[in-house]
C-alpha cells in the first residue's frame, strides 16, 4: 500500500485527535472495550474510512493455520491502532504492533493507552520497519 507520509501523518493525527477526545470525555479507568465503541464513534464522526475488529487470516511457513487474530482498528487502510488500558506500556505492546503493521502491510501503527492522566503519555506511533528503513535510508 503506498501512500504519501503527509496522508499517513495527517491520518494518524485524526486518530490521535479522537484518542484525545474520548480520554478528555470519559478519563481513565474504563474498559478497552469501552474506549474502542467510543473510538469508533469518534472514527465516524471524523468521516474517515475505517475497520473495526478486523480478522486477519494467519499463514505459518506459507501454510494457513486455523488461528485469526481480530484488529482493533484499521484506519484508512493505512494505520493499525492497537487500543489499551493498562497501567504501563510493556515491549511485548510495542513488538505486538509491529507483528500487526508486518502481518497487514500497513506503513503506521498507534498504540493507545487510554488508562493514563492525560492522554500524550498514552500514544506512542510505530513505523512498519521496510518503511522505517525505506525513510532513514533515503535521509542518509
Amino acid at each position: 500500500m503506498i501512500s504519501s507520509p503527509a496522508h499517513i501523518n495527517q491520518v494518524t493525527e485524526i486518530v490521535i485527535g479522537s484518542a484525545i477526545e474520548v480520554h478528555k470525555t470519559l478519563g481513565a479507568g474504563l474498559l478497552e472495550s469501552v474506549y474502542r465503541e467510543c473510538m469508533i464513534v469518534e472514527m465516524t464522526r471524523a468521516q474517515v474510512c475505517f475497520e473495526h475488529e478486523r480478522h486477519v487470516a494467519l499463514t505459518y511457513k506459507g501454510i494457513p493455520i486455523n488461528s485469526s487474530l481480530r484488529l482493533d482498528l484499521i484506519v484508512e487502510g493505512l494505520v493499525v491502532v492497537e487500543l489499551k488500558a493498562i497501567e504501563c506500556f510493556h515491549p511485548i505492546h510495542l513488538s505486538q504492533v509491529i507483528t500487526y503493521l508486518k502481518l497487514t502491510d500497513c506503513p503506521a501503527g498507534l498504540l493507545l493507552n487510554f488508562n493514563v492522566s492525560s492522554m500524550r503519555y498514552g500514544v506512542r506511533r510505530l513505523d512498519h520497519p521496510d518503511v522505517y528503513a525505506t525513510r532513514n535510508k533515503a535521509i542518509e
